[in-house]
């Protein structure tokens, strides 16, 4: 049997026709294997809870969280049917620093099997399509039995393409029925941040898919999973039966064992702080230290900023201190005015008390243009790559975000990339009512980010990006440094999220707009960057998503063009594929002679060509040729939602 997904309803084999919105995938190739099977599972890097991106991330301190962490580790160790463990906790509260102390734990005891740690906005870590593909690659690094038969479900090349309950039950329940176990044993896996994975019908998909751990006998799987209590995720849980989930809400522990465990923290951090700065032995003194902890108001999120703003001040970190006391309600109060108390005193701080408004005013709008852009990102970027899409210079977006380092991760390497220390920032300065003056219009910032994609695919693309210069070039032949040189990160990152962006703007994109001028400009650049880079099935998505967007009757030309634009991509996928420079020369001969984009682009066709082959005047019913069998097909089914088809 093979299994793809299709662009939309109606088919027929062999010639099959396809109409619709969904994505297209090739057959299966099982010819094709490669010398390492666990290639065509692709791994979300910066998802684990120990890769490079993450290595600063704290744990729990020696002395913290002690009953919490002990009920934890004693669910961990037994063998009911209680297969998950679901911590939920308010915006600040310590879940990942909890989640990556389980994950460390077992880690040491070679008892992990495997770590994801959901970030929006951080590109393959903020969605679950990469979600099993990276549990089941870790699974087989972790767990040595486990190895061979994750193996032998790779042999499906395509497996990668498959739903996310296929992926989940060959790629992991399978290979677990197989183990046979004198005594069972029982590996962890941690799942962090669920409530920021992007899609809420993935959400339930998973939580469904992880409760169905329990039916293996031989392999314990135990499921630690942390997230907000959102709508979604109570419902997925609710739906698990009471016997095979423990709960365990973060928000709830007593209001003096919390205290008492952000005290030990503040302690520790600050204590550093006296030795590097050489401050006084008691500073800053017992009755301050009360004061931080009762403005905390248990959100350890506030006092790791409070303590990141102080230590940033240096010289002046007494006075941050103080500014930090006297903007704070001395009255207890919701958590979350605790929390927006200190992001403004963090953001109120880059404004020099003694400026003209004029100059304040300016520097406010150059924090909201930057934060803005920076919080809204679909994928993380370094600042240099920021400021290229901004059409900002470095040294701007270097000065605006100098005093920011208690909210942003800031690296020395102006090429790594910059992330938020904790997501409940994007809420704060999304949220009008609680940033004042600061606010950032999301739709405004998508604009922004659109515009500035636009422009720089418009100012960088052009054909034959990489230097290639032979047509039929592969682009497996592209070396990684040349790819980065022709298209650095930024460029990347326009290409893959312009369309996005654009969509979330909330306007509709009309006739002769800045969108349709660079599609009628660069539309074969475009495909061809992405060709190079191993992402035309996001390009043909994007294509999708681009003409269910524009209305065909406001803007009836620009409709038409990326109508005639899907056609022409879907057709010609293989070849942009493999041979991305084959778009300026087959893909356009070959194209039917009424094809908006032949028209736009015949200048491209090289002038050596004197004998062109005959092409039909308009496209054919057909979208695409599914291809990868071997031999005769003798059945066809197709989803109920007419986005799949399993042949064989």
């Amino acid at each position: 049997m093979s299994k793809c997904e299709l662009p939309g309803h109606g088919n027929q084999y062999p010639h099959m026709y396809i109409g619709g919105h969904a994505e297209v995938h090739n057959g299966n190739r099982y010819d094709i294997i490669p010398e390492d099977p666990f290639q065509v599972l692709p791994l979300a890097a910066n998802a684990p809870f120990n890769c490079y991106s993450r290595q600063h991330e704290p744990t729990c301190l020696p002395n913290t969280r002690v009953d919490l962490l002990q009920g934890i580790y004693s669910w961990a160790d037994e063998q009911d049917k209680q297969c998950i463990f679901w911590l939920n906790g308010l915006a600040g509260t310590g879940k990942s620093t909890i989640a990556r102390t389980v994950a460390r734990r077992y880690k040491e005891q070679k008892r992990l099997g495997a770590s994801f740690f959901f970030s929006r906005g951080g590109g393959d870590a903020s969605h679950a399509g990469k979600l099993v593909t990276s549990l089941a690659r870790q699974l087989a690094d972790n767990v040595s039995s486990l190895r061979q038969y994750i193996s032998e479900a790779c042999k499906r090349s395509d497996i990668a393409t498959l739903a996310l309950s296929e992926q989940w039950h060959q790629l992991v329940l399978s290979p677990l029925s197989k183990l046979e176990c004198i005594s069972p044993i029982s590996y962890i896996l941690v799942i962090d941040a669920l409530d920021e994975c992007e899609d809420d019908r993935d959400v339930r998909i998973i939580l469904q898919l992880l409760a169905e751990a329990r039916a293996s006998s031989s392999v314990h799987l135990r499921i630690f999973l942390t997230s907000r209590p959102e709508i979604p995720i109570r419902h997925g849980i609710c739906a698990i039966p009471e016997a095979e989930h423990q709960d365990f809400v973060l928000h709830n522990i007593q209001p003096s064992i919390v205290d008492h465990d952000i005290a030990l923290f503040l302690r520790y951090e600050l204590a550093i702080l006296r030795q590097e700065m050489t401050l006084d032995a008691d500073w800053p003194g017992e009755v301050i230290l009360s004061q931080l902890v009762l403005y905390a108001c248990g959100l350890f999120i506030w006092a790791s900023t409070a303590c990141r703003f102080i230590r940033d001040g240096k010289l002046v970190a007494r006075t941050r201190l103080d500014k930090l006391l006297k903007g704070s309600s001395s009255t207890i109060t919701a958590p979350e005015k605790h929390l927006n108390e200190i992001y403004l005193t963090v953001l109120q701080h880059t404004m020099p008390s003694d400026s003209p408004d004029e100059e304040k005013e300016q520097i406010c709008q150059m924090l909201k243009h930057t934060l803005g852009s920076l919080v809204v990102l679909l994928s993380p970027l370094s600042a240099s790559s920021l400021s290229r899409l901004l059409q900002l210079s470095r040294e701007d977006v270097n000065l605006t975000f100098n005093d920011l380092h208690a909210i942003l991760d800031i690296p020395n390497d102006p090429t790594r990339q910059l992330r938020l220390h904790h997501p409940s920032f994007r809420d704060f300065l999304l949220h009008k009512d609680r940033c004042g003056d600061f606010w950032v219009d999301e739709k405004v910032a998508h604009q922004i980010l659109a515009a500035g994609c636009i422009q720089l695919m418009s100012q960088t693309l052009k054909k034959d990006i990489c230097e290639m210069h032979a047509p039929g070039s592969q682009a497996s032949q592209v070396e990684s440094s040349r790819l980065q040189e022709s298209l650095p990160p930024e460029v990347q990152y326009a290409c893959l999220y312009w369309v996005q962006h654009l969509q979330r703007t909330g306007y509709q994109v009309l006739d002769g707009e800045e969108a349709h001028r660079f599609l009628q400009a660069h539309l074969l650049h475009w495909l061809e960057a992405l060709g190079w880079i191993g992402k035309t099935s996001e390009g043909i998505q994007a294509i999708l998503a681009l003409e269910a967007h524009v209305s065909a009757t406001e803007s009836p030309n620009l409709h038409a063009f990326i109508h005639d634009a899907k056609r022409f991509a879907l057709y010609n996928r293989s070849v942009i594929e493999q041979a991305p420079l084959q778009l300026y020369c087959s893909a356009l001969i070959f194209a039917p002679k009424r094809s908006i984009v032949r028209r736009q682009f015949e200048g491209y066709i090289p002038t050596w060509m004197q004998r062109k082959p005959g092409a039909e005047p308009d496209w054919s019913p057909s979208l695409q040729t599914l291809e990868g069998h071997s031999s005769l097909v003798s059945s066809v089914a197709f989803s109920p939602d007419g986005k799949q088809v399993v042949s064989g």
